[in-house]
């Protein structure tokens, strides 16, 4: 239980940056049927909404 208080606010922030820049890195390689609008993997929105 004191791993826990060994965490600190840098590492926990690090840690969500990193994982957003990766979720961002995947959209943009990855075709749209993988991770775009309607994607399996990461779905950015529906395919019908482009009004």
């Amino acid at each position: 239980m004191n791993w826990i208080f060994d965490v600190t606010f840098f590492q926990l922030a690090m840690s969500f940056l990193t994982l957003f820049a990766i979720r961002e890195a995947m959209i943009l390689v990855l075709p749209d049927e993988i991770a775009g609008p309607g994607g399996w993997f990461i779905d950015t929105g529906c395919e019908a909404c482009e009004d």
